[in-house]
């Protein structure tokens, strides 16, 4: 399988119905593990970081991953093949960027990703459509059982698993959510609910993970730290009390933005339709921000015609790598940004005009 073949499948976790979908867009759950009696790897030679990703390699061809499974070797990969992994979450920007031998395990549906060399030497992802961290926890759980049958972890009887991050010591367990907080930006109470977040000690980050800015709305929420809380008790709060906590702030702005400011929202989410289904030249930003608008008017039953799913597929098929690998060559910003209004326009040709609902809320 070729990498540039990703962008004809369906990732499963775009998925348009799935629970609490209105403003959960996906879960994960991702443990980081590394070899007993291996250095971590920023203090490899060449020759161990070589020797980790070879066996590692061999070790996730034999456990029986889920589902249809590749390997893709990262180091080996163009910019722009590295790039649509990135934009897919398979692998995150630092192990794009990284050097030296390294690679990504990719398996059902793009729902398991097994991550070799990138902060430590294996970050094991589990990503879902939705509010699904339980079903994201026991299946990362499996996982790790079948790796320990093949594989021994560093591991301190007082401190569990070691990790390269102090952060991540203990489980290993870092559990996120990706959240579309449209109502809350509009409101300008956003930063009101991030403040809340980082306060209980929560990371805040972009589409794309660390260093990436929100777009689109969208935010990741995840813990920072796992020494000193069992796996069970990180997956319970954020289940029970912080994702919850995040929706219904969202709920209650969305039911303002609908009593206080109907007209106002139905004619920008309006204008939105308009814009994407015809602007001939676009950026990925403004085609996000639009999307955007079009993902709330949907939970709010101000759009009919548009699919979640379809709102969700567009939102990755007009990043840059994806929108290349499309038309099957590297373009200019400029001749992007003239495909990505094609191709929106194209998808979204058959539905119904933006803001036709019946407006209920």
């Amino acid at each position: 399988m070729k990498l540039s073949d990703l962008t004809r499948r369906r990732a499963e976790w775009l998925r348009g119905t799935a629970p609490m979908g209105h403003v959960v867009i996906s879960s994960r759950a991702r443990l980081a593990r590394n070899l007993a009696g291996m250095p971590f790897l920023s203090r490899c030679s060449p020759e161990q970081l070589s020797e980790i990703a070879e066996r590692l390699r061999r070790t996730l061809g034999k456990v029986g991953l889920p589902g249809e499974t590749f390997y893709a070797d990262v180091e080996a990969a163009d910019p722009l093949d590295r790039q649509l992994l990135v934009e897919r979450h398979l692998i995150s920007r630092q192990q794009a960027d990284a050097k030296g031998p390294r690679g990504v395990a990719v398996a059902s549906g793009e729902a398991v990703a097994v991550m070799v060399n990138e902060e430590d030497h294996l970050r094991v992802q589990v990503l879902r459509a939705g509010l699904q961290l339980d079903s994201c926890y026991a299946e990362l759980r499996r996982l790790d059982a079948l790796l320990e049958g093949h594989l021994t972890f560093a591991f301190s009887s007082r401190f569990g698993y070691l990790t390269a991050c102090p952060t991540n010591v203990g489980t290993g367990l870092r559990v996120s959510v990706m959240l579309h907080l449209s109502a809350l930006k509009m409101t300008g109470e956003i930063e009101k609910a991030l403040r809340a977040a980082r306060d209980m000690h929560l990371a805040v980050r972009g589409l794309h993970g660390e260093g990436t800015e929100p777009t689109g709305d969208l935010f990741q929420v995840s813990n920072q730290v796992t020494l000193g809380k069992s796996e069970v008790e990180i997956i319970s709060e954020f289940r029970d009390q912080i994702v919850p906590g995040i929706i219904e702030y969202e709920r209650r702005a969305r039911e303002a933005l609908l009593k206080n400011r109907r007209i106002a929202l139905q004619d920008r989410i309006s204008r939105a339709g308009a814009v994407l289904r015809s602007a001939r030249l676009i950026s990925s930003e403004e085609t996000m921000f639009l999307l955007s608008q079009l993902r709330l008017g949907l939970s709010l039953e101000l759009v009919d015609g548009i699919g979640l799913e379809t709102i969700n597929e567009l939102s990755l098929m007009v990043q840059p790598a994806h929108l290349q690998r499309l038309t099957g060559r590297e373009m200019s910003p400029a001749e992007r940004g003239e495909a990505r209004a094609d191709l929106v326009r194209k998808r979204l040709s058959a539905g119904g005009k933006a803001g036709s609902g019946n407006g209920g809320g």
